[in-house]
């Protein structure tokens, strides 16, 4: 691949990183809009499965993959358990279409790498990301500790104000970890649909069915009510389509840089996107100071560092 082709799927995954601040701010508004996290969350992950469902009828691949995956289960050749990894897409998407509103999405995707970052260490030394358990690195750990820092450094200049959660400080990092499991559950699925989109599609319909079944007992139990749409601007219900848009990138661009550089590009992507959408179009409780911008620095570095760690083992 020439250098010229090599720098334009670098630009795509930067864009594909941006994407998911956008849909962290477009989900973040619907909850503000309808006052119910949960039913934003539902609508964001049910037009996805529309989206992808659709595609799915005409698309061949996508179809066979399903049924390799649901051969494999019938054989008990894969566990039924971790077919439920998109109930955990399912609780990420519910909290940052809550945590968002209070933080804003350059703090909140601070906190959620940090969580992933964090968690991997627990993936991989359990070994559920598949071929056994993995040591955990000097290096590796550095990056992890970086990352959690840099949460910390992020917040300091608020950690004063009364108003200011940390509870949804360490929503947004409980929100990361679930991403972490799930992608390690994710590509133990992929080994058997040998199909992505097939993997996104059945994360799709976990996530929906959890959804329905949590909003469903919050609202018997008297916690929450149904609201009807808001009337708002367009893009506060594209978050479903952008998850959808996103998977199409990530499974055609990964193919081309790989995975760690498409990671590090496309996290680049998101912790530049998020702070410029907090410039731009911010939510109540977004701040941008320094201490932000110099945890969005730090937040790259340890993943950098991580990065790194995973280039020396091979």
């Amino acid at each position: 691949m020439n250098k010229k082709r090599m720098a334009e799927y670098e630009l795509l995954a930067a864009l594909s990183g941006i994407m998911i601040s956008l849909q962290s701010r477009a989900n973040g508004e619907l909850s503000q809009r309808l006052g119910n996290s949960v039913e934003a969350a539902l609508i964001s992950f049910s037009s996805g499965l529309l989206i992808i469902s659709i595609i799915a009828i005409f698309h061949k691949g996508i179809q066979a993959g399903a049924k390799r995956l649901i051969t494999s289960v019938k054989k008990r050749d894969f566990p039924r358990w971790r077919l439920f990894a998109g109930m955990l897409g399912g609780s990420f998407v519910a909290l940052q279409t809550h945590v968002v509103p209070l933080i804003g999405v350059a703090l909140y995707s601070v906190a959620s790498i940090a969580g992933q970052t964090a968690m991997s260490l627990v993936v991989d030394r359990i070994g559920l990301t598949g071929g056994g358990k993995k040591f955990i690195t000097p290096r590796r750990v550095a990056a992890a500790t970086i990352t959690v820092a840099a949460v910390l450094v992020s917040a300091w200049d608020r950690l004063s104000v009364a108003h200011f959660s940390i509870l949804a400080v360490a929503l947004s990092g409980l929100a990361g970890a679930f991403v972490g499991v799930q992608r390690a559950l994710n590509g133990q699925i992929n080994e058997y649909s040998h199909q992505s989109f097939t993997t996104s599609w059945l994360n799709f319909i976990m996530g929906s069915i959890f959804l329905t079944i949590f909003l469903t007992l919050n609202i018997v139990v008297g916690n929450q009510h149904f609201v009807a749409l808001p009337n708002g601007p367009w893009w506060i219900f594209t978050g479903g389509v952008i998850g959808v848009i996103y998977i199409a990138f990530s499974a055609t661009i990964v193919q081309h840089l790989g995975v760690l550089t498409f990671t590090l590009f496309s996290t680049g992507g998101t912790l530049i996107g998020a702070l410029l959408i907090d410039l731009i179009s911010p939510t109540k409780g977004s701040d941008v100071s320094w201490y932000l911008v110099s945890g969005i620095i730090l937040t790259y570095v340890g993943v950098l560092i991580g990065g790194q760690s995973r280039i020396f083992k091979h």
